[in-house]
């Protein structure tokens, strides 16, 4: 019988079954570090962007703890508890919970905004063992006592860094606050800025500390180019860089919202399947969009900046700036949707006049100048 790299870390023969199944095989370095940590029941401090296998580094220990504690599911009362900064985050992490726990009686809830509360007010009466919410819905879910923390032995904050860049650093501490004193407390975060170190302070007990920030950050592994175009221009150029199947699977991010419903009609019309996603999306449509995107059924997805952070979409070969943001950490976090673990991937900008500050703000943040590329090279 063949012996799993993760059952040497501890993990335990029906998880291992699982991972087996989904063809994970050995372990990332987040995952040979980290895992073992958890399963002694240790704080962590992890340091890691996403594409770096972090989700089952902490999803699998606390399925594995919750398992062999033989307990059930008890009526509102989680005992984890996973915050995510998005909606597509969190369910994302659910699906993680729901693949790698196929082989255990875990029960697990996804609970977010910007959709009815009904089912996940039906899980909570259920009884769940692992919620996973974005702070604002479980808070107004505790005000409405559908759900209480008094029994989390587990919590963990994901992309803690993108949770405080959105406004939820009061939310994270009410939440906190609202928790047993006693319990294992994971914080995972892509950078470590001084507001996180305050609240990795505040919440984690001695804990231990993993890094695995890449020697190369995902940036420099990054192709990077500038397209000069008029605006009036732009659909032209987008067309014309879409004749290539070297563009297999792209990611073309706009400004707005409207913005970006127009270029993904004008795809549609050129005949190159395309789909939206931004804010006033309903959460339905944005996960069919994901998923057409995610099955390779459309090719392009085109997105606000609300799809920069936390959307794990592998093999995406481009990311186009049809607009530049406004705001240079975004270029980072939109490019950084190519390149995931490990792979090299091409970031396209277009750039016209009203837009050469924010490309000399970009340049200023990654400290490189992008290769300009000139029109009858396109």
């Amino acid at each position: 019988m063949t012996v799993s790299p993760f059952s040497e870390l501890g993990v335990s023969e029906p998880l291992c079954r699982a991972l087996a199944a989904k063809q994970y095989t050995t372990p990332t370095p987040i995952q040979a570090r980290t895992i073992p940590t958890l399963l002694e029941g240790k704080d962590l401090l992890g340091i890691a962007q996403t594409g770096t296998g972090k989700t089952a580094a902490f999803v699998v220990p606390i399925l594995q703890r919750l398992a062999a504690s033989n307990q059930r599911a008890r009526q509102f009362s989680p005992r984890a508890l996973i915050l995510a900064p998005t909606r597509e985050l969190a369910v994302q992490i659910g699906e993680s919970i729901a693949v790698y726990g196929r082989n255990l009686n875990i029960r697990h809830a996804a609970i977010f905004g910007g959709v009815s509360q009904y089912s996940q007010v039906a899980a909570l009466t259920r009884g769940i063992d692992i919620a996973v919410a974005t702070p604002g819905r479980l808070l107004d879910l505790q005000n409405q006592r559908y759900v209480r923390l008094d029994s989390v032995e587990y919590l963990v904050l994901d992309e803690a860094d993108r949770m405080l860049d959105m406004g939820f650093a009061r939310d994270l501490r009410k939440i906190v606050a609202a928790l047993p004193k006693k319990r294992q407390s994971l914080l995972f975060s892509a950078t470590m800025p001084a507001d996180i170190a305050r609240l990795a302070a505040e919440m984690l007990i001695s804990p231990v500390r993993v890094d695995v920030s890449p020697k190369e950050p995902t940036v420099q592994r990054v192709e990077q180019r500038v397209h000069f175009v008029d605006s009036t221009k732009k659909r032209a150029l987008l067309a014309k860089l879409l004749g290539n199947p070297a563009l297999s699977r792209v990611i073309v991010f706009t400004r707005t919202k409207h913005g970006a419903n127009r270029v993904a009609e004008q795809l549609d019309r050129a005949g190159v399947v395309a789909e939206a996603i931004h804010g006033n999306k309903s959460q339905n449509a944005r996960q069919r969009a994901l998923e057409g995107f995610r099955s390779g059924r459309a090719r392009v997805l085109v997105a606000t900046d609300v799809a920069a952070r936390g959307i794990d979409i592998s093999g995406v070969t481009h990311v186009i700036n049809y607009e530049l943001p406004n705001e240079a950490e975004s270029y980072v976090h939109r490019i950084g949707r190519t390149a995931r673990a490990g792979a090299s991937g091409v970031a396209l900008s277009f750039c016209d006049p009203s837009e050469r500050n924010y490309l000399r703000g970009i340049e200023k943040l990654t400290g490189r100048r992008l290769t300009i590329v000139e029109e009858n090279a396109a």
